[in-house]
């Protein structure tokens, strides 16, 4: 008698394609990223275009890292939002400011990470580990956020995104009248509609130019509480359904890194059930690329299962949730290519345009809870 087949047996059989010179990058990833991280960023990207790309989802995306240093904003995030697969954004100050240079023309440059870095401070050359750029990079681009925020329109209080969102124009102009095009995420972030928070405002180039316009007078402030209640109403609004206009709208987290904007876009569950006692679930898709370890303690390598505990991933969902420990250079041009290759694209939600109806969700919801 033959014996029965255990259901552990029951995934695809490892039995590749061998690989050619015509074998397509999307193809790669789903034929021969059989085991292992591999594996993981198969599921990654299997999630990300099977169904966090479905019309009922609206997709938040984190960074943390040195990625728009790196040429990521211009080669992977803006095809990704022009391509309607991100809808909100979180990210760290040091990534947009780093991102602008890009949308005024500014150089940077591949270089080798083993110099001695006594002598590029003597050639006033900076160094991101292997990216080089001129000392002048960082003051060219001090300088322009300072002339900019002197704008009566930056003179008040206002949101993080706010904030980025009046950058993006500007600095959209500034690159119309070089012949620069699609250089900048904040400027497509504000032609798209794509809301961008930072979850620390002062820790960056950009709040350190606002703080010294402030020894001058300057009357611009980033709330944070502002940030705080407008991301909840985002993540609130998609799970109404409000934002795909359908009964059972979901939410998406896609993590890069981990550290502040991770836990950022997480909390906003927490503050709508556990602070504003608002009936909800949690997430309900995760997606994480890090090389962060769990076990150290640390939220940048806290798993979805972690999660769950506090409220921030439904945990009827976790079986979709996806942890994949590759480098996020790395992970994120491919899960980009696999993404434009499997899936067409969506019409942009631009959120950013939306933003008061939701906040008004939020406050009615707020005003039936007994947390008041």
């Amino acid at each position: 008698m033959a014996k029965k087949k255990s259901k552990f047996l029951s995934g695809k059989r490892i039995d590749p394609t061998p690989i050619d010179k015509n074998t397509a990058l999307a193809d790669l990833i789903d034929e021969s990223f059989m085991a292992y991280n591999a594996a993981r960023l198969r599921e990654a990207c299997q999630l990300f275009s099977r169904k966090m790309l479905e019309p009922d989802v609206t997709i938040g995306i984190t960074l943390t890292g040195a990625l728009t240093p790196a040429g990521l904003g211009i080669s992977a995030l803006i095809p990704l939002i022009k391509a309607g697969f991100i809808d909100w954004i979180i990210s760290t100050g040091a990534n947009l400011y780093h991102d602008t240079h890009f949308g005024i023309g500014l150089e940077l440059h591949q270089g080798d990470a083993k110099l001695d870095d006594r002598i590029l401070r003597e050639e006033e050359v900076v160094r991101i580990f292997d990216i080089f750029f001129d000392y002048s990079v960082l003051l060219d681009t001090d300088e322009f956020f300072r002339r900019l925020i002197e704008h009566d329109e930056f003179q008040k209080t206002m949101s993080s995104a706010e904030f980025h969102y009046l950058c993006g124009k500007y600095i959209l102009e500034r690159g119309k009248r070089l012949g620069l095009e699609n250089k900048s995420l904040l400027a497509v972030a504000y032609e798209y509609g794509v809301p961008v928070y930072t979850s620390s405002p002062g820790d960056s180039s950009i709040g350190m130019n606002i703080a010294a316009k402030e020894l001058q007078g300057g009357k611009l402030v980033l709330n944070p509480n502002l940030d705080v209640n407008e991301t909840a109403s985002i993540v609130l609004a998609a799970k109404r359904g409000i934002i795909s206009n359908s009964d059972d709208g979901k939410s998406a987290i896609f993590i890069l890194g981990g550290g502040s904007p991770k836990n950022f876009a997480l909390q906003t569950e927490p503050q709508i059930q556990e602070v504003l006692g608002i009936d909800e679930k949690g997430h309900d898709y995760f997606l994480q690329v890090t090389d962060a370890r769990p076990d150290t303690g640390g939220l940048s390598g806290a798993t979805p299962a972690e999660a769950v505990s506090w409220g921030k991933v439904d945990p009827d969902k976790l079986p979709d949730a996806v942890v994949a420990y590759v480098d996020s250079t790395v992970a994120l041009p491919l899960i980009t290519a696999y993404a434009l290759a499997r899936h067409e694209p969506r019409e942009p939600k631009r959120l950013y345009d939306r933003r008061d109806e939701f906040m008004q969700l939020l406050q009615s919801e707020y005003e039936k809870s007994t947390r008041r």
